[in-house]
């Protein structure tokens, strides 16, 4: 099977094959090329502490009015009850 990269090169998958053979011997074919810098993901919410996920049910009705507050705020939802639940265990 041939794959077209982001770049538009074509790789098949005996090339995939002879790269992965050729890595797993700790040799890596070709020059290296330009570094590819990740862009900037989310500051990391509390990077003092582990997170935790909690979670609950609500009726459909409250999820719906809850989004429309948090869209007024200009917040997505977690963001919103996060910043609401600061408030109360302050």
């Amino acid at each position: 099977m041939e794959y077209k990269t982001k770049s538009g090169s074509v790789i098949t998958d005996s090339m995939i094959e002879s790269l992965g053979d050729a890595c797993e011997k700790s040799q890596y074919p070709g020059r290296p090329g330009a570094f590819v810098v990740a862009p900037v993901g989310r500051p990391p919410l509390c990077p003092s502490e582990d997170l935790v996920t909690v979670a609950f049910k609500i009726p459909r009705s409250q999820r719906e009015r809850l989004d429309k507050i948090a869209a007024r705020k200009d917040a997505t939802r977690s963001e919103f009850l996060r910043d609401v639940l600061s408030e109360i265990l302050q």
